[in-house]
């Protein structure tokens, strides 16, 4: 039995930030990466050359360094902008208003969130990883099948939602269950740019106790618990989508 010398709570809070993060960024994931997948396969150049360009950039630079870049790089971006804007809206009610004392009210600078920053860090990540997932799995439906549903009168929406969506998922799921596996691993980043995570709170405990094997090795053991749960239910998913498949 691992001694954690009192921070059991503080690592299992870490936990629930770790999945809270993890989900978010899947909802995330997928949203980009069905619009990766329809862009890819989209009739107009201009939208396969941006999704191209999208999944080629973000799989072709490492997590952390995306990570760093969408933090820093991101708030700096987003404080220069306000200030331009601050600098406009000074410069232009200065000559109608001299007073302008509602521009008081205007922030002069934002301090991005870890956790909003990690949210959206990796979701955007794996939402590229994502969206080749879903376009191998759109490319794998029969399109006979849809010509069939087009020939029976059934609208475009309709026929996604009762005959590619169903089988496109059946698909998606092996690839899908490695992206989120993947995805949920990826969380641990997270620390590096200060949200309290349970990696974070067990790096800050394991330099206070002197004891880094102790608290990392229940950090391992906590993912190893998330991916197991999360296979087992991945498998549950795979057989109720391939119930009518040999």
């Amino acid at each position: 039995m691992l001694n954690l010398h009192g921070y059991e709570v503080s690592i299992l809070k870490g936990a629930l930030v770790t999945i809270e993060v993890a989900l978010l960024s899947l909802i995330l994931a997928m949203v980009l990466g069905m619009l990766g997948a329809l862009a890819k396969l989209a009739p107009y150049r201009w939208a396969r050359a941006i999704a191209t360009l999208y999944t080629t950039v973000i799989r072709g630079i490492p997590d952390l360094v995306l990570m760093m870049l969408i933090f820093f790089g991101g708030q700096i971006l987003l404080n220069n902008t306000l200030y331009s804007v601050n600098e406009f809206i000074n410069e232009w009610f200065t000559s109608s208003d001299p007073n302008h004392e509602w521009t008081a009210y205007l922030p002069d600078y934002i301090d991005v969130s870890p956790f909003i920053a990690g949210v959206l860090t990796i979701g955007f990540i794996f939402g590229a990883y994502m969206a080749e997932t879903f376009r191998g799995a759109i490319m794998a439906v029969d399109s006979g099948e849809l010509e069939a549903a087009k020939a029976y009168g059934m609208s475009s929406i309709l026929a996604f939602r009762r005959i590619l969506l169903p089988q496109m998922i059946r698909h998606a799921l092996p690839g899908f269950g490695n992206n989120w596996l993947v995805l949920l691993k990826t969380t641990a980043l997270v620390s590096i740019i200060g949200l309290e995570d349970m990696v974070r709170v067990s790096s800050l405990a394991a330099g206070s106790t002197k004891m880094p094997f102790t608290f990392y090795m229940s950090v391992a053991i906590i993912f190893l618990l998330f991916t197991s749960v999360s296979t087992g239910l991945l498998k549950l998913v795979e057989r109720k989508f391939s119930i009518h498949v040999r």
